[in-house]
């Protein structure tokens, strides 16, 4: 099975987070499962790193190298993933978080998320 990272997922896996769950470790470890993160993650993290964000002190640089190292594919933002934002209900107003359900849709890939928010999207979303 594909799975696309939501940011703080992708962070948490990286550092071995203790606010991962249970369900995403068996995720993690279930042989034959692939992990995709976005450009928008890598996006989030450096804008946010530069707002002094609480959790977003990490160099966006080494995340992606550490993700890529590590086996995971990048998907880059298509016009396609920008114009199914438009068809999103409006639950959540993050447009990272909203980038990433849009490209969870397109693509066939389910989102890993922790935000109780985005689990509320339609589409292939599990909140772990």
């Amino acid at each position: 099975m594909r799975f696309l990272f939501d940011t703080h997922v992708a962070i948490w896996t990286l550092f071995d987070d203790p606010r991962l769950s249970r369900a995403a470790r068996e995720i993690l470890s279930t042989p034959g499962n692939e992990f995709l993160f976005s450009v928008c993650n890598i996006w989030e993290i450096a804008i946010k790193r530069g707002l002094n964000a609480p959790g977003f002190q990490h160099d966006p640089r080494e995340i992606r190298h550490y993700l890529l190292r590590n086996g995971c594919e990048e998907l880059t933002i298509q016009s396609s993933h920008a114009v199914e934002v438009d068809s999103l209900p409006s639950i959540h107003k993050d447009p990272f978080d909203r980038i990433l359900i849009a490209q969870a849709i397109v693509e066939g890939i389910t989102l890993l998320t922790a935000d109780a928010m985005i689990a509320q999207y339609p589409g292939p979303i599990r909140k772990v």
